[in-house]
């Protein structure tokens, strides 16, 4: 029986992620003590956002749930708290921030937080955080006409692999006598096993938890899997394997690995690590 092996949020736009035991799945994507995944991102001056395409030290920046904040920590700084109560609207600076082609309103989360990750990074920067006044829509070629939202992700509300993916993946690697590579780098808020490589690929729903959900577009990959997640150092970048057999015509031939997802039924039902999954393939 397929299960539930891993679920990860990640608070902050490309920075490191939260391993998590439970996890509520709202249309948004996974969310735990009412924090959603990338509800907050990094941005230049311009409003423009950032990730590990460009500053592969984000990598490092570490957040941790706290009892009333979120807790940012990364090397030779101090601990940022930024607070988790969400800003009065009538007190809050609003900042213009682009996601690829959206530009959507969003708070600013202050001067210190502004200090903090320019210092961190290297470079003068800003912390924003998802004003939900705000609606940001995913592209509907790819969900049949329905309208799903998302916050801050690169475009989809979930992201997940099947562990048996990685592990063809690695075996491939191996063979090159390169090293294999953690399921970190590809950045996944959900972890499945027990199911055959690329399975994932050709599932229609996805029962975990209560909850339904419908893996709608392959994830197409960028260089942020040559980024150690754990020294913001680039290395070897897998691409060059996946090239040779995961280029995808549905993508123009971008190179997939991964499905995004959207929820379909089960709106703030709890997933768990170790949950039995059931999938539904599409033929």
């Amino acid at each position: 029986m397929p299960l539930l092996t891993e679920l990860k949020l990640y608070p902050i736009k490309s920075c490191a992620g939260i391993a998590l035991q439970r996890a509520t799945v709202t249309r948004f994507g996974l969310m735990s003590a009412q924090v959603y995944d990338r509800q907050w991102m990094v941005v230049d001056h311009a409003g423009n956002f950032l990730t590990q395409r460009e500053i592969p030290q984000m990598a490092c920046i570490v957040p941790r749930l706290g009892s009333d904040a979120l807790e940012v920590q990364a090397p030779g700084m101090p601990t940022l708290h930024i607070p988790l109560r969400p800003p009065d609207p009538a007190d809050a600076t609003s900042v213009q921030v682009t996601v690829w082609d959206d530009a959507l309103a969003a708070f600013d989360c202050g001067q210190e937080a502004a200090a903090w990750f320019s210092q961190a990074l290297g470079t003068v920067c800003r912390l924003a955080r998802f004003d939900p006044r705000a609606t940001r829509a995913i592209n509907n070629q790819w969900t049949g006409g329905r309208d799903v939202q998302t916050h801050f992700a690169d475009g989809y509300p979930m992201l997940l692999i099947s562990e048996a993916s990685l592990a063809d993946l690695n075996r491939k690697l191996a063979a090159q006598a390169r090293p294999a590579l953690p399921m970190n780098r590809f950045r996944p808020n959900i972890v499945i096993a027990g199911i055959e490589a690329f399975e994932e690929d050709y599932a229609a729903v996805i029962h975990v938890g209560g909850a339904q959900l419908q893996p709608i577009k392959p994830c197409p990959r960028c260089s942020i899997p040559a980024v150690d997640q754990a020294t913001g150092l680039r290395g070897p970048d897998p691409l060059d394997i996946l090239q040779s057999y995961r280029a995808n015509p549905k993508l123009d031939g971008g190179i997939a690995f991964g499905m995004n997802v959207i929820l379909l039924e089960g709106e703030n039902q709890v997933l768990e690590i170790g949950q039995e999954v059931e999938i539904e393939l599409a033929f």
